[in-house]
């Protein structure tokens, strides 16, 4: 059977999040019934990243099979159609080797935490940045972030829910910036634990307010306890950027 591959970009604010639910919409939902319109087939999609309800995705890859070869220029205006009045877009479409599998084939996964820092609320940027009222010291929590990187055990900054088999992961990237009034997180590693980024975002934000020091950041990850972790950073400022292949 043919494979394909999409990469989509989409708003997360109506969904669920990614993976398909009984009884809310998710990201997942609308693509696979976007495909079943266009082909008359019933797939099951494979993602690269199970995004949560509210986060974005500027670079969210999937994979599917079909009975029959179609031409991927096809497949995207097609699904692009189909998705209408979806905020989902289907940015790229290409014929995969059967051995590609969204999730399993990705050697790196990259995401960004978008802080307004600043007194007035947004906008245009509403449900797409983290507003917080109050100077936040970016270099001080660039500095912080900089003491986890490598390999570490990330018990602190997982979800009590998560589903992995071991709390370790290897972390490639955590920078924090700031450009004008939004101060940008940006990770990356091969793969993330459930709620990882989020967490490791609110723990940050208590070292921008001056609530914790870099070192008190880091003896929270040693401290390997979810109840030492920060507030957990709201869904609404993460976007998934790419998955590397």
């Amino acid at each position: 059977m043919p494979r394909y591959c999409l990469k989509l970009e989409y708003d997360g604010t109506p969904f669920a999040g990614w993976q398909r639910q009984a009884d809310a919409l998710s990201v997942q939902q609308v693509v696979e019934e976007a495909i079943e319109k266009m082909s008359g087939e019933t797939v099951a999609i494979q993602a690269a990243g199970r995004t949560d309800s509210g986060v974005h995705a500027l670079g969210q890859v999937v994979s599917f099979d079909l009975s029959r070869e179609w031409d991927a220029f096809r497949i995207r205006e097609a699904l692009n159609f189909h998705t209408k009045p979806h905020p989902v877009a289907i940015v790229e479409a290409a014929a995969v080797p059967d051995s590609f599998e969204a999730r399993f084939s990705a050697i790196g996964r990259h995401y960004e935490y978008r802080i307004l820092s600043r007194r007035g609320r947004p906008a245009l940027d509403d449900h797409r940045v983290w507003h917080c009222p109050m100077a936040l010291d970016a270099d001080a929590m660039h500095a912080a972030a900089q003491l986890i990187l490598g390999k570490h055990d990330f018990t602190t900054f997982r979800a009590s829910e998560c589903q992995a088999k071991s709390p370790e992961k290897t972390l490639d990237r955590l920078d924090v910036s700031r450009e004008g009034e939004t101060i940008v997180v940006r990770a990356s590693a091969r793969s993330f634990l459930h709620s990882q980024v989020r967490s490791m975002v609110g723990s940050l934000k208590l070292v921008g307010e001056g609530k914790w020091t870099p070192r008190e950041f880091r003896a929270a990850l040693d401290a390997r306890d979810r109840a030492r972790c920060g507030p957990l950073a709201p869904p609404e400022g993460l976007y998934l950027v790419r998955a590397d292949y």
